[in-house]
């Protein structure tokens, strides 16, 4: 086994952020306060513009439809490398194929078949305390399983908050959205139910009112809590959600104490802070923010929905500075978040001595900048519904420029690096270009395939707004607002 699932593991969960600039300070830019809403729906783009987003969300698709194991319907934590199964990318899968299904690439009653196999694999999976022969416990499951077996993928591996709430995203959206009365279709609703019903919030707030990271059968519970904004959100409203194991209201509270130290300006603008853009994607992927707020968006006249699209621009402010000087950088080619790398590798550039890195939480905010000359097209892609003036000419441009080397048949590779120029430990360095990855990840897929949709018809929020938990999450949150006021 290699130490590649352990290095994502510690970056992706923790977060752990590291300056990559060469010790270069950061420049700030001249921000242009965007657009408030951005108005490029996708009827107003041109044909060719159309025709890319179609080609995008429809290859997105078909990695998840094409990775999972039709006999558990697991999906794999990156593909074509096929490996063990991730469960966040489980829960984008679920809601991958009610996508597929409003736009054609599959039918209804194949997305019930699948949808059908993977809650029952995960309604059927052991639950207990044992070292291996285990899916999860309390409800949750662990961050990785085994895609032949379905239990739990080494010993390394930990029972993740934030990786079931994730996998929950998806049954959640699954409940809702078939929603006809045959047997089948409610038969996913009862299972959906049960899956949700079973996870024990409060057994992992062992430093209450907070909630833990994870827990190990050896080590037991990580000592880290989700404490503050990032892709922790969701974590929290699936929590306050439950009608069986519920935390008390005041951990929303909690979860936002650090925001006083999160709020700031970078690039000139002013936000809520987050480095990699992940942290503005993942809980926005099912969740439409737009219009309602919690305590602190009332106090700051600020949904999340706009925080995400005031860090996407100041990403894209960021690379235009590029201060690190990578190759590529500009207006139309930007994004950091958790994505794959070369490698651990030093390089001498006529910059200077530059550090690469494999799996690393890259980003760019007020704390730290994570850089190392590496994009993640999901970094711009997941955000498509928050700036798509800036994201579809983003992804364009990537393709057109890079395509030959980046754009497969399942869309964009997970990652690229113009300035790597050495023998990777991952993926592939190309005479003339750089270093490109040669996989997918399903945590970065699934927010380009949700987020184009959400851009285009709303579908995942319109689904999930219908969800009776969900609702009640962002309520004992204390959101008001917009469409939570509708009856």
């Amino acid at each position: 086994m290699s130490s590649f699932p352990w290095r994502r593991l510690q970056l992706f969960a923790a977060a752990v952020l590291m300056v990559f600039v060469a010790g270069m300070p950061l420049q700030a830019t001249q921000a242009v306060v965007p657009p408030r809403p951005d108005t490029l729906t996708y009827r107003k783009l041109t044909p060719a513009q159309k025709a890319f987003i179609d080609d995008l969300e429809h290859r997105t698709f078909d990695w998840f439809w094409q990775s999972a194991d039709p006999y558990t319907g697991l999906v794999p934590d990156s593909w074509p490398n096929h490996t063990f199964s991730s469960i966040a990318a489980v829960g984008f899968g679920l809601t991958a194929y009610g996508i597929g299904v409003e736009r054609g690439y599959i039918t209804r009653a194949q997305a019930v078949q699948r949808t059908l196999t993977t809650l029952r694999f995960f309604a059927a999976a052991p639950q207990n305390d044992s070292e291996d022969d285990t899916a999860g416990f309390h409800g949750f499951f662990y961050h990785f399983l085994d895609m032949q077996t379905g239990r739990r993928y080494g010993r390394w591996v930990e029972l993740s908050s934030v990786d079931t709430t994730l996998l929950m995203g998806g049954v959640l959206f699954a409940e809702s959205y078939y929603d006809r009365n045959t047997p089948q279709e409610r038969e996913i609703r009862q299972m959906a139910d049960r899956l949700y019903r079973a996870v024990d919030w409060p057994w992992m707030q062992v430093r209450k009112p907070l909630i833990s990271m994870g827990w190990t059968p050896g080590g037991q519970f990580i000592p880290s809590d989700w404490k503050g904004y990032d892709e922790g959100k969701l974590v929290y409203l699936l929590a306050l959600g439950s009608p069986t194991h519920p935390v008390d209201a005041d951990a929303w509270a909690a979860w936002c104490s650090t925001y006083p130290k999160q709020w700031g300006t970078f690039e000139g603008y002013t936000f809520l802070d987050f480095g990699p853009l992940f942290g503005h994607q993942y809980t926005e992927s099912w969740v439409d923010f737009r219009g309602i707020r919690d305590a602190w968006g009332r106090a700051h006249d600020l949904d999340y929905a706009e925080n995400g699209r005031l860090a996407t621009y100041a990403q894209r402010a960021y690379a235009i500075a590029n201060p690190g000087r990578w190759t590529g950088y500009g207006a139309d080619v930007w994004g950091l978040t958790a994505s794959d790398g070369p490698g651990d590798v030093t390089e001498n550039l006529p910059q200077g001595v530059r550090r690469f890195s494999g799996y690393m939480a890259r980003g760019a905010g007020l704390e730290n900048i994570t850089d190392d000359g590496t994009i993640a097209p999901t970094a711009a892609g997941g955000s498509i519904a928050f700036a798509p003036s800036i994201v579809v000419p983003a992804l364009m441009t990537m393709k057109q420029r890079y395509g030959q080397y980046i754009y497969n048949r399942y869309g964009f590779v997970d990652a690229f690096n113009p300035s790597f120029h050495s023998a990777p430990v991952y993926g592939h360095t190309y005479p003339g270009f750089g270093w490109a990855d040669n996989q997918q990840l399903g945590i970065d897929q699934g927010p380009i395939l949700l987020m184009i949709e959400n851009w285009r018809s709303g579908l995942v929020w319109s689904v999930m707004k219908k969800n009776p938990y969900i609702r009640r999450g962002l309520q004992r949150a204390g959101f008001a607002g917009g469409w939570l006021d509708d009856h």
